[in-house]
């Protein structure tokens, strides 16, 4: 299992693929396949049939996952596109902004 760079809720900006140059919001890391489900990037259309829950079927738009080596995290702080280095703090690892002039805590 890879360890993700990111984390459910952070805001990333897209690297790579048809969505390049695009941010958004992590709704859910996969571990395990190394990918990252971003709000309203990389939109599939699902078609569903009709169920009870869902009485009219249809076409559905729904984020796919894409791999988290094409997201770089955005810092909270100085809202700039940054790497993360780890460093053990008190509470366990703490990510940090690596840009020159920020160096603050992202969690």
């Amino acid at each position: 299992m890879a360890k993700v760079h990111v984390k459910r809720g952070d805001r990333v900006y897209v690297l790579r693929g048809e969505e390049k140059g695009k941010s958004g919001r992590i709704l859910r890391v996969l571990p395990k396949e190394n990918r990252v489900i971003v709000d309203g990037l990389n939109m599939v259309k699902k078609h569903t049939r009709p169920t009870q829950t869902n009485t009219q079927g249809g076409i559905i738009d729904s984020p796919a996952p894409m791999d988290a080596s094409n997201v770089m995290l955005i810092c909270p702080h100085c809202e700039k596109r940054t790497r993360v280095s780890r460093q053990r703090g008190p509470n366990g690892l703490v990510r940090i902004c690596k840009n020159e002039n920020c160096g603050r805590p992202i969690d």
